[in-house]
């Protein structure tokens, strides 16, 4: 039985890479997908926001010194390649999704109407939410805390490659220990980067928890939505 309504997942381009050094992994989406297809179809609303930087990656060593805000605007493009394979994906599932855009790309998506997207979330569609919140200097960790806000989810799902929030970073500290809990405060204080400080105080005022799993362990997603132990839980 789910523990949640309506939830927003924020995917990080990263993720889809799985061992590839850039770009779309097939294996690795199609894996994605059966997970988030499991979630829709427990009668869970799902919401995604997802990254750009596995196809940004392939190409920032051409915008290192660019202008920023010209890098940022490449990135948001690189948003909307991921939103479309994930749209292509969950639909060879038979699970119904919706791009909608911040950037104006009309021929491709729709651009972001929020009352469209809340009733789209409400006839159990899902709905990917592309290209950031359309300005340069923003994360799309940012555009996630946003637009949960905006579609009044419960929770923010971060999924990761790493299982929740540690101590340090488990990679390089082998003694790094898992927090279960933590509260928005400590993790500014404590500078862990798992969302910048942007999307953690949004979150923060708003009052909505964010929960940090990993998308790469089989069944996660589903036990995170049914409100198991599973990750670190951000609270207030």
């Amino acid at each position: 039985m789910p523990a949640y309504k309506r939830v927003l997942l924020k995917l990080s381009g990263e993720a889809l890479m799985g061992d590839d050094a850039f770009g779309i992994n097939p294996v690795t989406i199609d894996l994605m997908v059966k997970e988030i297809a499991e979630v829709v179809n427990s009668g869970v609303e799902l919401a995604i926001v997802i990254g750009g930087g596995n196809i940004f990656r392939g190409v920032a060593g051409g915008a290192a010194g660019m202008d920023r805000a010209t890098a940022d605007y490449m990135g948001m493009l690189a948003t909307m390649m991921n939103s479309l394979a994930l749209q292509d994906a969950l639909r060879q599932k038979g699970v119904e999704a919706r791009v909608q855009s911040a950037l104006r790309m009309d021929q491709v998506v729709e651009p972001y109407i929020r009352p469209r997207a809340i009733r789209a979330l409400g006839e159990g569609k899902v709905v990917i939410f592309a290209a950031g919140t359309g300005n340069p200097f923003f994360t799309t960790d940012t555009a996630a805390a946003l637009r949960g806000a905006e579609m009044g989810v419960e929770i923010v799902l971060k999924a990761t490659k790493v299982d929740g929030i540690y101590t340090a970073d488990p990679v390089k500290d082998p003694s790094a220990t898992l927090y279960k809990t933590i509260t928005f405060d400590e993790a500014i204080i404590k500078n862990l980067q798992v969302m910048d400080a942007t999307a953690f105080a949004l979150c923060r005022d708003r009052k909505l928890p964010i929960k940090v799993f990993s998308i790469l362990k089989p069944g996660a997603l589903m036990r995170v939505v049914q409100g198991e132990s599973e990750g670190t839980l951000v609270h207030v």
